[in-house]
């Protein structure tokens, strides 16, 4: 089992979770000709995916899972609010429920619901029978429910989108401030660490830090917050970018 992210970001989303002979992308908020390109740098077509999952219908969550999913006969999975929260004219869709597990080829899907200000939000946990995956990009706080959900995964992808001290002294309007740091926008790096450290951390052979702002946020911020939980070396964090997103990163 191993996965990659193509970019993460306020500008677009994707990440390539594979198992076995499944490949599956969380997430497509880069059209048909940008995806080509970032799946080319994991030696990837987009005729390699077999689905589609979405969290939400944020636009650089979303924007290009429609135009993708069409262009290549993609399914597409996602909760009922989702659905109705976007347009997928010609798309096949597969409604889930973000409280029960499906399977798509050698994967299992664990989604799960986040507070974030969205129609139905879910994160998801990926297991192949070996090795277990979690993803958490877009929630405002953390919830027992995730830190349950999160609790024995081998690797983590986990949402430090900003540094508090960064955002309050921020160009930004006071509104958006209030949005971003509030219950239902994205966790900052306290959080993150807050997250981390509720969890069974002994199995982890990779925790990448994603979706972090290009405004409010550092890398060094963010790897010295969950190195200081883990008692690692900062550099031994990962952090998904908006441009390169990460290299493959294998579970065994």
């Amino acid at each position: 089992m191993r996965f990659a992210s193509l970019g993460s970001g306020s500008r677009g989303n994707a990440l390539v979770v594979e198992a076995g002979g499944t490949r599956v992308l969380v997430d497509c908020g880069f059209g048909p000709r940008n995806l080509a390109a970032r799946l080319a740098r994991l030696d990837l077509e987009a005729e390699d995916i077999d689905a589609i999952l979405v969290t939400h219908e944020h636009g650089d969550h979303l924007s290009g899972v429609a135009p993708c999913a069409r262009r290549h006969g993609l399914d597409v999975y996602l909760t009922h609010g989702t659905m109705g929260a976007a347009r997928f004219d010609g798309v096949s869709v597969r409604v889930i429920d973000s409280h029960a597990p499906f399977a798509i080829g050698g994967l299992e899907v664990r989604p799960f619901p986040v507070p974030h200000d969205a129609r139905e939000p879910a994160q998801f946990a990926f297991s192949d029978g070996s090795a277990s995956l979690g993803i958490l990009t877009d929630a405002g706080r953390v919830t027992p429910h995730m830190v349950t959900m999160l609790a024995c995964c081998d690797a983590l992808v986990l949402e430090c989108n900003h540094d508090a001290d960064m955002l309050a002294n921020s160009r930004y309007p006071e509104h958006l401030k209030r949005r971003i740091a509030g219950p239902y926008g994205h966790l900052d790096n306290s959080a993150a660490a807050e997250l981390l450290a509720q969890v069974d951390t002994g199995r982890f052979k990779h925790v990448i830090a994603a979706h972090l702002s290009q405004e409010n946020n550092l890398p060094g911020l963010a790897r010295a917050a969950l190195a200081k939980v883990l008692g690692c070396e900062p550099s031994w964090i990962g952090v998904a970018d908006q441009d390169n997103g990460c290299d493959w990163r294998q579970l065994y």
